[in-house]
């Protein structure tokens, strides 16, 4: 009998969910604004049901509230199924944790420690956790890091020039997206396996935005680091930024730390530089001069990041777009590639704005492809593993 998997993504006030039968997902959807105006929305791809509804303040209040108003709509689509197993992306998962695990009291104690990490994410994916293993309480439940695709880069990408001490105490970078990279890696190794054991340079480019190098399935360079805040502008995380900024905001501007946390996390990249959204969307749409300002910030810092990444890899042969902005988005895609000849990289317009997957040029030296990522897929993937050992 085929193995049923649910996979969760829990936000802030949100839960991403995909239903799996066997391989197969068999239901996808989310629920938005949780604790304030939550709705559910969801498609059924066996037996053609749609749900697109509001829900009451109290089957939206919580993590759980969600997940119990869930449960009768996932059964129905089961036909007498149950849940197997609940696979968690969780955003960070430290030094020990390298690999997927099942959840256990201990794993989700270590998983709390790590909540000043990742401010924006751990504290609502351990919510996801605690909520599910309340309303599946006879399934597996796993816990899938994206931290630890990069826990074996070099020694020089995963340290701070500052006193060994602070490494110790696992001060380092960490890097993130990694079951995003999981996937593109996997996608490549089945699909076009000469790329695969190439250069690679992947550009996760949305609401959190970061670039990883890869060679040989295996990542070597990221621009992320101790936590989610470094590397690229995103839609609303500064990326990275001079730490006596930091300094001056406590010193001299006499900002509380949850004051610079706030706006560092939450009010600044795409929405603190336009001054008007994150969106990326709405900002190309726009003829404000600060959303055209914005995205040439995000422009110039993904131009620069690869040329950091093409540096640590010693060349390039590809380049991947993946992410709601990568994939979607032809303007972004073709002012980073505009006038790279120093990499040899160039792209066919035509084919940049038609959604195929291989865009660069006949003339190009590097290989530009996009490819939709699908994190869900890995998360599954690991799950059915630790299901099967």
């Amino acid at each position: 009998m085929e193995e049923v998997i649910l996979v969760l993504n829990s936000g802030s006030s949100s839960i991403k969910f995909t239903l799996y039968s066997g391989a197969a997902p068999q239901v996808d959807g989310q629920i938005l604004g949780l604790g304030a105006k939550p709705r559910l929305s969801l498609v059924s791809s066996v037996s053609t049901t749609r749900v697109e509804r509001p829900l009451t303040p109290d089957e939206g209040k919580t993590h759980g509230n969600a997940l119990a108003t869930l449960i009768p709509l996932l059964e129905t689509e089961l036909g007498g199924k149950t849940v197997d197993a609940v696979g968690h992306r969780v955003v960070h998962g430290g030094v020990s944790f390298t690999q997927p695990v099942r959840i256990d009291d201990k794993v989700l104690e270590e998983l709390g420690k790590l909540e000043p990490l990742a401010p924006l994410h751990q504290p609502h994916n351990i919510a996801g956790i605690t909520a599910a293993r309340d309303v599946f309480p006879n399934a597996v439940q796993t816990a899938c890091f994206d931290t630890a695709f990069h826990r074996e880069h070099p020694w020089v990408n995963d340290t701070f020039a500052l006193p060994r001490s602070f490494y110790e105490e696992g001060v380092r970078r960490y890097g993130f997206h990694g079951l995003s990279y999981e996937f593109i890696c996997s996608h490549l190794k089945a699909t076009r396996p000469d790329l695969y054991k190439g250069r690679v340079v992947v550009a996760h480019l949305g609401n959190g935005a970061s670039m990883c190098a890869v060679l040989n399935g295996q990542s070597i360079g990221s621009t992320m680091g101790f936590t989610a805040l470094d590397g690229l502008p995103m839609g609303t995380r500064c990326g990275q930024l001079d730490p006596g900024v930091v300094l001056y905001m406590l010193t001299e501007k006499g900002m509380t730390p949850d004051e610079v946390s706030d706006l560092l996390y939450r009010n600044s990249g795409l929405k603190g530089l336009s001054g008007l959204t994150q969106d990326m969307r709405t900002l190309a749409a726009s003829d404000d001069s600060r959303a055209g300002e914005a995205i040439d910030y995000f422009v110039f810092r993904i131009r620069r990041e690869l040329g950091a990444m093409a540096a640590v890899l010693g060349g390039l042969d590809t380049l991947v777009f993946t992410g709601g902005i990568g994939e979607n988005s032809a303007l972004v895609r073709e002012r980073v590639c505009a006038n790279q000849d120093w990499l040899g990289l160039s792209i066919e317009p035509a084919e940049n704005h038609s959604g195929a997957e291989r865009i660069s040029s006949d003339q190009s030296k590097v290989n530009v492809l996009v490819i939709p990522t699908n994190e869900e897929e890995i998360v599954r993937r690991h799950t059915s593993a630790l299901l099967a050992a």
